[in-house]
């Protein structure tokens, strides 16, 4: 009897991005978990502009499984569509940043 290995299965996206609304000034953090480590190309993007490692973007990830990306300081410009790609797997979600209104 031979037994062939299959193809180990294809990562799939646990929990995907969610869509986020945060005042002008703070951070904004999406989280993107894969069901296994291993995919290659990730990335990160902000209204179809690719987001790099810096003071401003902490891009991180645990266990090669979990994606974190976190975007400091932000203002009312930054608002748009965060899209995260890891290899065929896409997820994405609205950022909104909100002013600080002064008639609170």
């Amino acid at each position: 009897l031979l037994l062939c290995h299959a193809e180990e299965a294809a990562a799939v996206i646990v929990s995907g991005l969610r869509s986020t609304d945060v005042f002008v000034g703070e951070s904004a953090t999406f989280t993107c978990e894969l069901s296994h480590p291993g995919v290659k190309n990730v990335q990160w993007w902000l209204d179809g502009t690719p987001l790099h490692n810096n003071l401003v973007t902490e891009i991180s990830e645990q266990d090669g499984r979990i994606h974190t990306l976190t975007l400091n300081d932000v203002a009312c410009h930054d608002s748009g569509t965060v899209t995260f790609r890891a290899g065929p797997l896409i997820s994405s979600a609205k950022l909104l940043v909100k002013g600080i209104s002064l008639l609170a």
